[in-house]
């Protein structure tokens, strides 16, 4: 089991990434709630806005690791 130093200090190695894997799951909520708010659409179609956003931010993490790799080369 892990202990809290061993957490904290996973958290301060990888605090950019985790707060920017905050920021980037706020905006997308955010923006489907209010898309939702002003469209009023199905339940079906709002969970799979919400499903899609677990797509992108994979699709954005993994571009921005090819990004840095070719970058660095």
């Amino acid at each position: 089991m892990t202990t809290l130093r061993e957490r904290l200090e996973t958290v301060r190695e990888q605090r950019w990434g985790m707060a920017a894997d905050l920021a980037f799951a706020v905006v997308w909520v955010t923006m489907v709630e209010i898309l939702f708010t002003v469209a009023d659409g199905p339940t079906w179609a709002y969970y799979a806005c919400m499903f899609a956003g677990v797509v992108a931010y994979f699709g954005f993490v993994w571009n921005t690791e090819l990004a840095v790799g070719w970058r660095r080369e």
